[in-house]
């Protein structure tokens, strides 16, 4: 097989040298990279319960989380009832402000009242004991998909599908990626169990053609970047080739999404899902309702879904401005209460809303790496709070450590979320700082940026990022390749965007002549190693990115070092 030697170094750099490995990774096959649903402890179980549900016409409810993770997988699990004609069926999305993260017993309550007989979760449930048994005394059996870390002992549900349970082959599967195997499992199932069924397929009793379920497939590429699961392993067959699902996906709710965005829906990438869709997805539980964006990804009425994704981009809008405002507060408390080289910061308001907590500790994780924490109030009147982390201290490692300082708490390594009573939240910062420290032995390690490949600005080519795009998609566990060119002299420095909060540098390559554009999103100049400044010379660490703005290839800045 014919390999360009930048990929060749590149995937070297990810531990890929040997030929079988580089054709598995470059050329995913669906057969052979996605594993047997059955693998999955319980599903047998789970599969059968179904089909009884179907047989006896009961209720059927579908308990999905409120992002864009759960939703997806409400929405593939809603397209499969439609297609086998089973009516008597449900979503339930809690609402994130009122009712939080969980598997909720008044939540419960409200579906048994409504003769559900059968709950199944996505993306929600695996540490759910109380509530799964609350349901069962309510005459209501659970189902339980997910695929968050286990605490301690599981739910009394017929059956808990989590990759990170029994010996399934690959254990970093979200949310909606196992309610997409209880699909497969279903449809692969004999329709037995089924009246008038025999012992044929349940897909060939209702007449639904072979590889129908891969058009689920759109969801499941959604779910698996937007929940930054490790794009390795069977997460990579499932969001490479749900990628190409979703450029060709039957849904309006997806093309009207686009419309909006001006994105070419035939050209999607993992970095559109990232930056645009799923923003637009959270949206609807960040700032308003979460049925929105289930009714967004499910409908086929046209106008219905321009309608919708209009009030996304709304929704988004604002929840842009909420989120800046807040990230200022919280920086104006930080630098009050902590030093610069502090890696541990945990800081509250019963102000600030829990929902949009996550997406300002990362900005300020990323500005200055280590831990953060915030906290806030919720509609209910509950302390709830996130945390995220660089990497150097697992978020779930941290919540199991300081267990009894929560009311509740889950996630995932980089991750999570909490409650706190009132009594406790003033506890935190120094509980978790010692916990967080013993966890990284005595001390957070800063992590130091390295390039996989050095260039000059005249290799800079489209033939150069075919070859990048080639290692796609990107996320985590398969992060961009990071190339660093030395010696360009910087001509211009600017900045762009409608508040002027994006950085934009030009280089010139002073042999050849040759030039290119770098930027970064929300960064300033003071924000880099190096300030640039026009005329000095400097070493660029950059990803290759596709120039939307201006056409051509672009560098999307990393840092910016003192050339050598």
């Amino acid at each position: 097989m014919e390999v360009s030697t930048v990929v060749r170094t590149l995937l070297s750099k990810r531990g890929i040298e040997a030929e079988h490995e580089i054709a598995a990774f470059l050329h995913p096959d669906y057969e052979m990279h996605t594993h047997d649903p059955f693998l999955l402890q319980g599903m047998k179980e789970a599969v059968s319960r179904i089909l009884r549900a179907i047989e006896r016409e009961e209720r059927i409810a579908v308990y999905a989380d409120f992002d864009c993770d759960g939703i997806p997988g409400a929405a593939l699990l809603q397209d499969f009832f439609q297609k086998v004609g089973h009516t008597n069926f449900e979503v339930y999305l809690p609402h994130r402000d009122r009712e939080g993260y969980g598997f909720h017993p008044e939540a419960i309550a409200k579906l048994a009242s409504r003769e559900v007989k059968l709950i199944i979760t996505v993306d929600v449930g695996t540490n759910a004991v109380a509530p799964v048994g609350y349901a069962k005394q309510l005459g209501v059996e659970t189902i339980v998909t997910d695929h968050h870390e286990v605490m301690g002992a599981l739910p009394a549900a017929v059956a808990v599908l989590n990759p990170k349970i029994g010996e399934y082959p690959f254990r970093d599967l979200c949310g909606a990626a196992v309610a997409f195997k209880l699909v497969q499992a279903l449809l692969r199932s004999p329709s037995c169990a089924l009246r008038g069924g025999v012992a044929t397929s349940v897909r060939e009793k209702f007449g639904m053609p072979e590889g129908w379920e891969k058009w689920l497939l759109d969801m499941v590429a959604l779910a698996t970047v937007a929940d930054l699961v490790p794009l390795t392993g069977e997460n990579r067959a499932l969001a490479h080739f749900g990628l190409k699902v979703l450029r060709r996906s039957k849904r309006p709710g997806i093309d009207a999404l686009c419309a909006r965005m001006r994105l070419q829906k035939s050209a999607l990438t993992e970095d559109d899902i990232g930056f645009s869709l799923a923003p637009r997805i959270n949206a609807a539980s960040r700032m308003d309702d979460p049925d929105l964006a289930l009714r967004l990804l499910t409908t086929q009425d046209l106008e219905e879904a321009d309608r919708l994704a209009g009030a996304l981009e709304r929704l988004n809008a604002s929840r842009k401005g909420v989120v800046s405002s807040l990230v200022r507060e919280a920086k104006r408390h930080m630098h009050a209460r902590f030093a610069e080289d502090e890696r541990v910061i945990v800081m509250g308001d019963t102000a600030w809303k829990p929902s949009l907590l996550g997406l300002a500790a990362n900005t300020l994780m990323a500005k200055r790496g280590g831990v953060v924490c915030l906290w806030g109030r919720d509609g209910g009147g509950r302390l709830k709070g996130s945390c995220r982390s660089d990497g150097s201290v697992s978020i779930v490692e941290l919540f199991a450590e300081a267990g009894e300082l929560f009311e509740e708490s889950g996630g995932h390594a980089a991750s999570g979320g909490f409650t706190v009573s009132y009594d406790r939240v003033h506890s935190l910062p120094s509980e978790l700082r010692s916990v967080s420290l013993r966890l990284a032995g005595a001390r957070i390690a800063e992590k130091k940026t390295e390039a996989d490949f050095e260039l000059s600005l005249p290799q800079l080519s489209a033939d150069l990022f075919a070859d990048v795009r080639a290692l796609s998609p990107f996320g985590v566990g398969n992060p961009k390749p990071i190339f660093f060119l030395d010696q360009t002299l910087v001509t211009r420095v600017g900045r762009f965007g409608r508040e002027k909060n994006h950085v934009e540098i030009l280089l010139e390559c002073r042999r050849s002549g040759a030039r290119a554009r770098a930027f970064d999103f929300f960064k300033s100049p003071g924000d880099f190693s190096l300030t640039p400044a026009p005329g000095m010379e400097a070493g660029i660490l950059a990803t290759l990115e596709r120039d939307t703005y201006r056409g051509g290839i672009a560098l999307r800045l990393v840092d910016i070092l003192p050339a050598r």
